[in-house]
């Protein structure tokens, strides 16, 4: 189905909703990762530059008690949008309300409004992520048009997205969401082949769903991290104290069966005694793996395995690092495959979010992928074939 995009809207004059992801890291009230605010300048940028009116909303942490409320405050985000926007941005430290209503009132063509988290809202009842009909109909009710361009939160019914969504005339996907729809959704739907997976991560659990979508989807499926101990663990091997979910081994066993083939798991490992940055460890093949050691990387000879498989790809998708790559020592595989990725010149390469869109940016390759997601459950659940409320919520075409 062909989703509206901004593109099919008329912003002049217009009240903008845009519910973007500002849900960056921040440390002592630093932004340490803007990535997600930058992608969302296109869509700012064209409403203003359009003559319409951007009243930008967001969540950013999670809001449980009292004490969250000022350390999750998008106020430092609002400063630093209107540094990268180079525009004023007006900041309204309340989800809703006079102040708002005013403030929303008052714009002009080609203002700015930010207002506040609005999981503030969740302190009282959990209303922003419940999607509290009173709550969204009242956002609605600020604008004219919603555009929604935040990836991040698709995969939730909220009251930001499929709330307001519910309430208002006309709704469209901003750039952000309609480049996330076209290359995860066109990946998986229509890749051109052949068609390469790579997934990482800790558990077999968080990608069960993943993994049988993309058996009948993808041409070959590259696994590495702490779920490849699963997998090795139902073929037999012995894998020591390696992160391994017991409880999942026989359904990885039938995964192995129904892909016939198509799983490719990792022949060498990066081994040691303890769980830590300066144990010390070897390089073994995955059948060598002693009782009291734990694999925490792939190894040498599984980059250069995946590599050549990659060398063959028109299509990648990647989701999940391939080992601890947070410790250096354990970092070379998720570096390697990293860079294999990196330097395929002729296939669209596409990021999944989470630790393995984290690792491209680490390590500098970001300019190198066609796609980097900005969601990690989001592209998850895409990546399951799953619908996303925030895409549903879209008006078609």
């Amino acid at each position: 189905m062909a989703k509206k995009t901004i593109l099919d809207l008329n912003v002049e004059g217009k009240k903008v909703l845009i519910r973007v992801d500002f849900n960056v890291p921040m440390h002592d009230g630093v932004i340490t990762d803007e990535n997600r605010i930058v992608q969302a300048l296109p869509t700012i940028k064209y409403v203003i530059e359009n003559g319409g009116k951007a009243i930008v909303f967001s969540h950013l942490g999670r809001i449980k008690e009292a004490s969250d409320l000022e350390k999750n405050s998008l106020k430092p985000v609002a400063c630093r949008l209107q540094e990268l926007l180079g525009h004023e941005v007006v900041f309204v430290p309340e989800t809703r309300g006079k102040a708002l209503e005013d403030a929303i009132n008052n714009m002009k063509t080609g203002d700015v409004v930010m207002f506040e988290n609005t999981r503030f809202e969740d302190l009282d009842g959990k209303k922003e992520s419940k999607n509290d009909p009173e709550l969204g109909k009242y956002w609605a009710s600020l604008g004219d048009v919603f555009i929604n361009d935040a990836f991040g939160t698709a995969h939730r019914a909220h009251a930001s997205n499929v709330g307001i969504a519910s309430n208002i005339k006309e709704t469209a996907a901003g750039f952000l969401l309609e480049k996330e729809i076209k290359f995860i959704g066109g990946a998986v739907d229509n890749p051109v082949r052949p068609f390469v997976a790579v997934l990482g991560g800790a558990k077999v659990s968080d990608k069960i769903d993943v993994v049988e979508n993309l058996i009948v989807k993808a041409d070959k499926i590259l696994i590495g991290g702490g779920m490849m101990f699963t997998f090795l663990k139902a073929q037999g091997y012995n894998v020591g104290a390696s992160k391994c979910e017991l409880d999942k081994v026989e359904l990885a066993k039938e995964l192995l069966e129904k892909a016939n083939g198509k799983i490719v798991l990792p022949v060498d490992t990066l081994a040691a005694k303890s769980f830590s940055n300066d144990a010390s460890f070897r390089s073994c093949k995955v059948d060598e793996i002693a009782a009291d050691e734990m694999g925490l990387d792939i190894g040498a000879e599984t980059v250069e395995l995946f590599d050549s498989i990659l060398k063959t790809a028109k299509t990648v998708v990647w989701n999940g690092p391939m080992g601890v790559f947070e410790m250096p020592n354990f970092a070379k595989g998720t570096i390697g495959v990293c860079e294999s990725i990196a330097h395929l010149t002729d296939a669209t390469t596409i990021v999944g979010g989470g630790d393995s869109a984290a690792a491209a940016i680490q390590f500098g390759y970001a300019s190198k992928f066609s796609h980097i997601s900005t969601g990690g459950g989001a592209s998850l659940e895409y990546l399951e074939g799953k619908t996303l409320p925030g895409v549903a919520c879209i008006d078609e075409i």
